[in-house]
């Protein structure tokens, strides 16, 4: 009987409101994000390994959030493609959150131990509720979705937070 529940087409109808209005809301910060760097290369910032540090994470959160929510959107989607695609993109996202904690001793490291948990812990947790609702998609649909949606807002949550912060640093570094 397992067996035969992923192949079984998710009902995903209910939840294309949201899946649509989250990655609107990824894909749009993701180009915001683009303009400050736009806007932080043309003051002329001499120290961009600061960027590199905090850029590429929250870059990378959105992009986990748009990349979820258009696997979900695919028509006739079925539970086990579903569940491989959040599966391994919870997983590649948890383990790039424990390589930033890793390559702190490699040059380019958080300059704040406190920027650990917006930029590691918090999206270490997104992540695994990610891999959790996916799993959970085996056994039932309806609580797997609400733990994958909640990962996403956490990411989506914690990429806000670290888009303003990276807006406000520029805004007010000088040159």
């Amino acid at each position: 009987m397992i067996a035969a529940m992923p192949a079984q087409q998710l009902r995903l109808d209910q939840w294309a409101n949201f899946y649509v209005s989250a990655s609107a809301a990824a894909a749009t910060l993701l180009g915001l994000l683009f303009v400050v760097i736009a806007l932080a290369a043309e003051r002329g910032r001499k120290d961009t390994s600061a960027l590199e540090t905090y850029v590429t994470p929250t870059v990378i959160y959105f992009t986990s959030v748009l990349l979820i929510s258009t696997v979900l959107t695919i028509p006739i989607q079925t539970r086990l493609p579903a569940i491989i695609c959040i599966c391994l993109g919870g997983i590649a996202g948890m383990s790039y959150s424990v390589s930033l904690v890793i390559r702190q001793g490699s040059g380019t490291s958080f300059y704040d131990r406190s920027d650990l948990f917006p930029y590691v812990v918090f999206p270490l947790v997104g992540y695994a509720l990610n891999v959790a609702g996916g799993l959970l998609l085996f056994r039932t649909s309806q609580i797997g979705l609400d733990l994958v949606a909640a990962g996403m807002l956490v990411l989506l949550g914690i990429g806000i937070r670290n888009s303003w912060a990276i807006a406000i640093t520029i805004v007010s570094s000088r040159s």
